[in-house]
């Protein structure tokens, strides 16, 4: 990568930029920034390692993605690694993400609440 170009964040657009970044702060364990409050169009939540952070813009017309249908399709998604997939699963259900597709071994495809794919991947293990 060039001196000069680092990747600062990836951001999703939705309706409601707190409440997808509450969403992802919950998932990720990473806080919102401090001075982001629920009635601002952007909000982010920090990577505390210093790396890609998320954001969340606020787009009123914003339409959920209808993957695996092809009529809305996704313009991207996130994948997470995970030691325990199951664990992860239901935790993920409890914060309001809904499962799109298990049938593949090692990942699990779900929606965020504001209808943005992302993937739960079973992460590879350490060699010692």
């Amino acid at each position: 990568m060039p001196a000069s170009l680092t990747l600062d964040c990836v951001a999703l657009d939705c309706r409601d930029p707190y409440e997808l970044a509450r969403f992802y702060s919950e998932l990720t364990g990473w806080p919102i920034a401090e001075d982001d409050d629920p009635d601002d169009d952007w909000v982010t939540v920090r990577n505390p390692d210093g790396g890609v952070d998320l954001a969340f813009q606020r787009d009123p017309g914003h339409e959920p993605s209808t993957w695996p249908s092809r009529e809305r399709p996704q313009m991207l998604h996130l994948d997470f690694d995970v030691t325990d997939p199951d664990a992860e699963h239901r935790r993920v259900l409890g914060l309001g993400a809904r499962l799109l597709d298990d049938t593949p071994a090692n990942f699990t495809v779900y929606a965020d609440p504001a209808g943005h794919p992302f993937c739960l991947v079973r992460a590879s293990p350490q060699a010692d």
